[in-house]
């Protein structure tokens, strides 16, 4: 490595290219994802309404949409079950599985840091008027 940050690439006037990572912000940091992605690798396959209880302000028409969303980006897999009444399970996937060192590191920053973050944002907030 050359010394300088992970995340500096070469200039570039394409404001989508500028930052290399924004595809995966845009596919792993969407608002229900990141739950959804968290529950599974933290508690194995599950059934849709199992996710549901675990996840609990999510609306069953939004996690019906992350899930076939996450199905088609690799990150979990459906598994559907021809019985009576049908059965419908939802696991990550090995794709989704490497996303744990992120999460794990996100985790850690949090524990670290958000307690700084909030006194950030007391400090702004009271100060005076700009």
């Amino acid at each position: 490595m050359d010394g300088s940050a992970p995340w500096t690439t070469t200039a570039t006037t394409d404001p989508e290219l500028a930052c290399p990572i924004s595809p995966v912000v845009d596919i792993v940091f969407s608002r229900w994802t990141t739950p959804i992605l968290w529950t599974l690798h933290a508690h194995g396959r599950q059934r849709f309404v199992e996710l549901e209880r675990r996840i609990t302000t999510i609306t069953p028409k939004v996690l019906t949409q992350r899930l076939r969303q996450l199905e088609r980006d690799g990150l979990i897999v459906r598994t559907y079950h021809p019985e009576i009444p049908p059965r419908v399970e939802y696991e990550i996937s090995e794709l989704g599985r490497s996303l744990a060192p992120l999460f794990a590191h996100l985790a850690e920053w949090a524990t670290t840091n958000l307690g700084r973050v909030d006194q950030a944002r007391h400090d702004y907030d009271t100060k005076p008027a700009r």
